[in-house]
């Protein structure tokens, strides 16, 4: 396994849409490992294939608190939403940046799991936000795209800011 580099916003790559993922092959298992990796060592919670630029229909998320409740979502495709949430996120993509965004509170989700087996998911709450959150990523939108102009030029000048003083 291996700790895959995480795009950074305003990465323009980080706005191409994911294709479909055909097959699940080993290679397919073996990103998903990494990006399960990836993320546990950034910490977060959820990762988009996308976010490490590779641009195919994969993200996994763990909202548990002790990292043991891996979800792998191939090909994700929200079937039903309801209900309305403000919650704030952060991202991997744009370190240390939170925003209140509004997401659907519940919704029902259809994919593959990591042996590319259907399964259906109803989730709520954290989960249906992380999971709605990282399938932006794959039509490549990023959670700050959801606010306003103002603030999205204020992050951008302070991510700007913020990579100059590490060069």
């Amino acid at each position: 396994m291996a700790i895959l580099k995480i795009l950074q916003y305003p990465d323009e790559r980080l706005h191409k849409v994911a294709v479909k993922v055909n097959a699940v092959t080993d290679s397919t298992r073996k990103l998903v490992k990494d990006m399960a990796e990836t993320m546990y060592a950034a910490p977060g919670v959820g990762l988009a294939a996308t976010q490490v630029d590779v641009h195919q229909r994969i993200i996994v998320v763990d909202t548990s608190e002790t990292n043991n409740n891996l979800l792998v979502f191939i090909n994700p495709e929200i079937i039903s939403m309801s209900g309305e949430s403000d919650c704030e996120e952060g991202c991997l993509s744009v370190p240390g940046i939170y925003d209140k965004v509004r997401r659907a509170e519940r919704i029902t989700v259809k994919a593959q799991n990591a042996k590319g087996e259907a399964f259906t998911l109803e989730a709520a709450g954290l989960l249906a936000v992380c999971i709605q959150h990282e399938m932006d990523h794959l039509l490549g939108k990023v959670f700050v795209e959801y606010l306003s102009q103002l603030k999205q030029t204020r992050i951008r000048a302070k991510l700007k800011k913020r990579l100059r003083e590490t060069m």
